[in-house]
């Protein structure tokens, strides 16, 4: 797959991968309800064209088998390695942010 080095905000030029991607993420300001951007965001090796996948959840679940979904997903995205032992495309979250998600998880209510 072709890709090219990009030059970030630190004058780097870094390459697309998953430690790069979550550099970028660890500098981002995350406020409580997420939503925030990673676009060129600061550091030496951050990558500047990094983005992240959200999960809309109710925050009032009708049934306990959504909620269960909803933290299952959400600790599938806290390893790099799924279950056959393959790498994940994905980068993992830093530690800080998965158990600011996961405490967000545990307030869905049923």
């Amino acid at each position: 797959m072709p890709y090219a080095d990009v030059k970030n905000a630190a004058g780097e030029f870094v390459k697309p991968t998953i430690e790069s991607v979550t550099a970028a993420l660890a500098t981002a300001e995350i406020p409580d309800d997420f939503r925030f951007s990673m676009t060129n965001a600061p550091g030496k090796d951050a990558y500047p064209i990094a983005g992240a996948t959200w999960l809309l959840v109710y925050e009032q679940q009708k049934d306990a088998g959504e909620r269960k979904k909803a933290g299952g997903i959400s600790e599938m995205g806290r390893e790099r390695r799924r279950e056959d032992g393959q790498r994940s495309q994905y980068a993992p979250l830093p530690e800080s942010v998965q158990q600011r998600v996961l405490k967000r998880i545990d307030e869905i209510k049923i």
